[in-house]
């Protein structure tokens, strides 16, 4: 991947390294200038959200994103993120778009709520559906994580899926994660939602404020 901006004015803030690198190789395979912006981990989603506001307010910040796991909380995860950037006079609409949302003028602040800003649910959704559709693996991936014994599980139930990619990822020829595996075109960026996704990335980051009418 590229360098990284290093002038801090355009900022993505991400819950974890995953997510990093996950929006990083998108962002380079769809043909975004990733040196366009800065990419800040906040271990967490209560960080990320807790952050926003002093994130907003960083003399000279022109432009910056924000990706969160919506988790089981959608609805009030989207309460939090609007009271949060409503402190700074910047207004959400009443409910996230599945293209994701962005708004303001002269800074630009913008949201997406992992998988797709409709479904309850976190990264390893999104990876989930860039599994190529023939890919022979996946269906066996799932029926090993189905096969495990409920008394032998050490996931949660609506962690089903992110097991399911890892176990995926296991059995890739260089295993590792997932920005990795987008690198290394194991995943597919031209589905629907990596598509929407990259285009709010794009929308974001891939055009100069100051330009703007």
């Amino acid at each position: 991947m590229k360098s990284i901006a290093t002038d801090h004015s355009r900022l993505l803030v991400v819950e974890g390294e995953n997510d990093k690198h996950v929006a990083l190789h998108v962002a380079e395979r769809t043909g975004l200038d990733t040196s366009l912006f800065n990419v800040v981990p906040k271990n967490g989603v209560r960080p990320v959200i807790e952050s926003m506001t002093n994130e907003i307010k960083v003399p000279g910040r022109s432009v910056v994103g924000f990706i969160l796991d919506a988790n089981d909380e959608l609805d009030s995860r989207w309460a939090s993120i609007s009271d949060k950037l409503g402190q700074v006079s910047l207004h959400l609409p009443a409910e996230p778009t599945p293209s994701g949302v962005i708004v303001g003028t002269t800074l630009r602040a913008g949201v997406w709520l992992m998988p797709d800003n409709e479904s309850p649910g976190e990264l390893e959704d999104f990876v989930a559906q860039m599994v190529p559709s023939n890919d022979p693996v996946w269906p066996l991936a799932q029926q090993y994580i189905d096969g495990i014994p409920e008394a032998a599980r050490e996931f949660a139930p609506k962690k089903t899926r992110r097991a399911e990619v890892y176990a995926w990822l296991a059995a890739r020829e260089n295993p590792g994660p997932m920005g990795a595996a987008i690198g290394r075109h194991d995943l597919q960026t031209d589905g629907p939602l990596c598509s929407r996704f990259s285009e709010w990335l794009r929308d974001l980051f891939g055009q100069d404020p100051e330009a703007q009418p």
